[in-house]
């Protein structure tokens, strides 16, 4: 495949990306301001889908029994960006998006109660072992590394995606890292982004070409200033993420495509008890037809799966 260099120079003397970015990432942070999440976004949290799902007693009683005697369980959710969670309003601090969403609705299904803490991404898989939380959520793909010491319950379809600023003419759709060769990628912290970047730098060097240059960060804003600032030439993150960005008109980006499919679902410590209850809850919206509306609100309906696996193999 015909390896295509993506032009340097993105500077741009234009705002903040407001889709994704939560925070604005200068000199100076105590002056950052949070950005707007985009009307649509704010637009699509209003809906309420998740009210009127009921408690099923045959998958609630898949529980462990100090579970259901507790009547709730705790998430470490990592709040970032639409649409999969952010805050449309940051006064008021409450989030929305799909992992939100869903995340209600299973445990309206299983008659509990959710006690969710914004945690860091990073932060979010090595606190389960430790007892922190008893799930995780933040878009998190199932991958051949994480399931040597996670277990998953697969709820949407997402993966990976490449996205430069709007005004680059030069950059084709990537479909090889080797396109990449000599820029500067940016990315998150523990993301499997991240991962697939840093354990394939060597093809630029086989191939007789200039490495590309990861930079991860802990903040989305951070990311997007980056691009916008011209001090990483290129984005990798999620493809609903990306894909919605690019499609408000203020955000200056342009997605290039699908990299690489990966399942995505709620994160447990290995071998935990919940998720047979999670599967089945996950299951049932998917049936009554909960699911299909949460994915048609949020515009992923494309992300749908046909049903919910419990750690499923990585994707090819």
């Amino acid at each position: 495949m015909r390896a295509t260099t993506v032009r340097r120079g993105l500077i741009a003397a234009t705002a903040l990306l407001p889709v994704l970015a939560l925070s604005a990432c200068g000199s100076d942070p105590a002056k950052a301001k949070p950005a707007p999440a985009g009307s649509q976004a704010v637009s699509a949290a209003a809906q309420d889908l998740v009210s009127s799902v009921t408690k099923v007693d045959s998958i609630a009683a898949l529980l462990p029994e100090d579970v259901r005697k507790t009547g709730s369980f705790k998430v470490g959710s990592a709040v970032g960006a639409p649409p999969t969670a952010f805050y449309p309003d940051q006064a008021v601090k409450k989030p929305a998006g799909i992992d939100i969403d869903f995340t209600d609705a299973v445990a309206k299904v299983l008659g509990l109660t959710v006690e969710r803490e914004e945690a860091k991404f990073e932060t979010i898989l090595p606190a389960l072992d430790s007892g922190k939380y008893d799930l995780g959520t933040g878009n998190f793909g199932v991958t051949t590394a994480r399931l040597k010491t996670i277990d998953f319950v697969t709820y949407i379809d997402d993966g990976q995606g490449f996205a430069v600023k709007k005004d680059n003419t030069s950059v084709q759709p990537v479909t090889d890292l080797l396109q990449l060769c000599g820029l500067k990628i940016g990315t998150g912290a523990g993301t499997t982004f991240e991962t697939t970047l840093n354990s394939k730098k060597n093809i630029c060097t086989d191939a007789g070409k200039k490495p590309y240059e990861v930079s991860a960060f802990s903040d989305n804003g951070a990311i997007l200033t980056g691009l916008q600032q011209g001090r990483i030439d290129v984005l990798m993150s999620t493809i609903n993420g990306l894909r919605y960005q690019a499609s408000q008109e203020a955000s200056g980006t342009k997605f290039l495509g699908e990299f690489h499919r990966l399942d995505v679902g709620f994160a447990f410590k290995k071998g935990s008890p919940l998720t047979p209850a999670f599967q089945g809850a996950v299951n049932q919206l998917i049936k009554d037809g909960t699911y299909d509306r949460i994915l048609k609100k949020w515009g992923v309906t494309d992300s749908a799966i046909k049903e919910s696996q419990i750690s499923p193999p990585e994707h090819p």
